[in-house]
C-alpha cells in the first residue's frame, strides 16, 4: 500500500469545490459541493473581461485589460478565500498563452485570487471542454459526439465517444480576435464577409477532411457565443434553440444590415456581446461550411464543468494523467522494469523526507511519473537523453497536464543526470523553484542508486535531510561490492551543489 503522504486527499462527502476559467472574453467560476458521489452547483460567477481585446501583436497586455483581469480575479478571490488550493483549480487559455511574458501576469494573477493559476494548452482546453459538455449531457452508448467551443481568441473542435475525447484541435480564431482581424475600424460589408469567410474557412481545411471522415452523430457548441447566437435566432424565429445552416445566413444577412459593428441591432443582442457578435458568427459560418454542419444544438456547460470533474477525477481513481503517462510509456518504448525500481526507491526516499521538506501529496504524484519517464529521451539519442527527454515532456500534448506540470515534468527529468543545467528550472514559477529542486535531488540519488540496472533490493536505505544539506547511508556490505556506485556518489556532491545541497554519500 502507498504512504497516505504519496495520494492525493479523496474528496470527502461535503467538501466544496471551485473552477476558475481565464477565457480570453469572459472569466467563470463555478463552485460546487460533492453530495452522494456528484457535484452539485452551489454558485456561479461571470465576468466580462476581453483580455483578448487587450493583446497586441507583439504579445504585450494592455494595462487596462490586466487591471479588468486582476479586478475581476480578486473578487473571486474573496468568494473562495476559505477553500485550500487542493479543493480549487484556475486555468488561463489562449490569450495568457500567446502572451510574451505570461509568468509576470500570472504572478499578480495569483496574488489576485489567492490559489495558484495554471495554463493549459489548446488541446487540453479542448478536452475540458468535452468533459464539461459529457457530463452535463451524458452522450447515448456508442454515439459519436463533435463538440465545438468558440471562445475570445481561439475555437476548440472535438469529437468524442462517452467521456473521452477521440479527436481535439484548437485552432487560432475567436470571437474576438476575428472581429479585431477582419473589422479593424468597425465597419462591416459583404465583401469585407466574403473575404473572411474564405480565409477562416481555408484555415478550417486544416481539420475538415479528418474530421468529415471520422464522422459524428450529433453536434453540440459550447460558450457564450454560441448561446448569444441560439437566443438571437429563436428571438427572430429562425428557429427553436438549435442553430441551423438554414437560419445562420439569415442571421448572417441581418447583422450585415448594419454599416458598423456599433450599429448591429439584433433581436436578443444583449450591448455586452455586440461588439464581439460579428466575430462569432463569422467563425460560426466557416466551421458550418467546412463541416458541412446541418443543425448545432446548444450546451450550458463549457470547460469549467469540464475543470471541476477533471479535479474531481485527480482526487479519484480517474486521474488522466496516469492514463497518459502510461500512453507515452507505452509509445515511446521505455524500459518499464527500470522505471519502475527507480520509481520505488524515489518513493521511498519521499517518504523519509516529506515531513521536513513540507513535501506533499502532489510532489510524490509528480516524482512518481518522472521516474516512470525519465528514460523517455533513449528513443532519440543515448548521448544527453536526459536533454531530449525534457524536450519531448515539455512541448508534447499530454492530456491531462497544465504547462506549469508539464514543464515540472521536464525539469526533473532534464536534471536527473549529469550536471545540472542553470536554465533547467528557469520556466517554472518561483512559489514552485524549492519543491523543484528537492524533487530533483530525490530522483537524482533514485537514478544513480538504479545505475546497474540490478534487480537486487536495496535493503537498507536511509536519507537524513535539512534545509540544504542531505546524507544518504547505505548498508556497507551493499557498497563494497558496487564500486561504480561509490564513484558515483562521490561525484555527485559536485552536481548536487548546483542545486543548493551539500551532499554527504555516507561512504565513511
Amino acid at each position: 500500500m502507498p504512504n497516505t503522504l504519496q495520494t492525493p486527499e479523496p474528496i470527502q462527502e461535503g467538501d466544496l469545490l471551485a473552477a476558475i476559467d481565464l477565457g480570453s472574453n469572459s472569466y467563470h467560476m463555478i463552485i460546487a459541493r460533492y453530495l452522494l458521489g456528484q457535484l452539485r452547483v452551489v454558485d456561479r460567477l461571470r465576468e466580462t473581461v476581453r483580455m483578448a481585446d487587450g493583446l497586441d501583436a507583439k504579445g504585450g497586455l494592455s494595462e487596462q485589460a490586466q487591471q479588468r483581469a486582476l479586478a475581476c480575479l480578486a473578487r473571486f478571490g474573496q468568494r473562495i478565500r476559505d477553500l485550500p488550493d487542493v479543493r480549487v483549480r484556475a486555468l488561463a487559455t489562449n490569450t495568457v498563452r500567446k502572451l510574451r511574458d505570461p509568468r509576470a501576469f500570472l504572478v499578480a494573477a495569483e496574488a489576485a485570487l489567492g490559489h495558484p493559476v495554471e495554463v493549459v494548452s489548446g488541446r487540453e482546453e479542448a478536452r475540458l471542454i468535452y468533459l464539461g459538455v459529457a457530463h452535463a449531457q451524458p452522450p447515448k452508448p456508442g454515439q459519436r459526439r463533435l463538440v465545438i467551443d468558440i471562445g475570445g481568441g481561439s475555437t476548440e473542435f472535438i469529437i468524442g465517444s462517452s467521456f473521452l475525447p477521440i479527436e481535439r484541435e484548437s485552432l487560432q480564431a475567436g470571437c474576438i480576435a476575428s472581429t479585431r482581424r477582419f473589422f479593424p475600424d468597425g465597419k462591416l460589408s459583404r465583401k469585407r464577409w466574403r473575404d473572411a469567410l474564405n480565409t477562416i474557412g481555408a484555415e478550417f481545411q486544416s481539420i475538415s477532411s479528418r474530421y468529415r471522415a471520422l464522422g459524428w452523430d450529433e453536434a453540440v457548441g459550447s460558450s457564450g457565443t454560441h448561446k448569444a447566437i441560439s437566443e438571437i435566432c429563436q428571438k427572430m424565429k429562425l428557429s427553436k434553440g438549435a442553430i441551423t445552416a438554414q437560419a445562420l445566413p439569415q442571421l448572417r444577412d441581418a447583422l450585415l444590415q448594419a454599416r458598423h459593428i456599433d450599429q448591429i441591432d439584433l433581436p436578443g443582442l444583449s450591448d455586452d456581446r455586440r461588439p464581439i457578435i460579428a466575430g462569432g458568427v463569422l467563425v460560426l459560418e466557416a466551421a458550418f461550411r467546412s463541416l458541412a454542419l446541418e443543425k448545432l444544438s446548444v450546451s450550458k456547460a463549457a470547460m469549467r464543468e469540464g475543470i471541476l470533474y477533471d479535479l474531481l477525477g485527480r482526487h479519484g481513481d480517474n486521474d488522466m494523467r496516469d492514463a497518459s503517462v502510461a500512453a507515452l510509456c507505452q509509445r515511446y518504448g521505455i524500459d518499464t522494469v527500470q522505471a519502475a525500481r527507480v520509481e520505488e526507491t524515489v518513493l521511498r526516499l519521499f517518504d523519509q523526507v516529506a515531513g521536513p521538506w513540507q513535501l506533499e501529496a502532489d510532489d510524490a504524484q509528480m516524482l512518481r511519473w518522472a521516474a516512470r519517464l525519465h528514460e523517455i529521451g533513449l528513443v532519440i539519442s543515448h548521448n544527453g537523453y536526459h536533454t531530449h527527454g525534457a524536450y519531448l515532456l515539455e512541448h508534447s500534448d499530454i492530456a491531462g497536464f497544465s504547462r506549469q506540470e508539464q514543464q515540472m515534468l521536464a525539469a526533473l527529468v532534464r536534471s536527473h543526470r549529469r550536471n545540472v543545467s542553470r536554465h533547467a528550472f528557469e520556466a517554472l514559477p518561483d512559489r514552485l523553484l524549492v519543491t523543484a529542486r528537492r524533487l530533483s535531488m530525490l530522483l537524482r540519488l533514485a537514478v544513480l542508486l538504479h545505475r546497474s540496472h540490478e534487480a537486487d533490493p536495496i535493503n537498507q536505505l536511509e536519507l537524513l535531510v535539512d534545509e540544504d544539506s542531505i546524507t544518504l547511508q547505505l548498508d556497507p556490505g551493499y557498497l563494497s561490492t558496487r564500486p561504480l556506485l561509490q564513484a558515483d556518489l562521490l561525484g555527485e556532491a559536485q552536481a548536487s551543489a548546483s542545486l543548493g545541497f551539500r551532499f554527504h554519500p555516507g561512504l565513511d
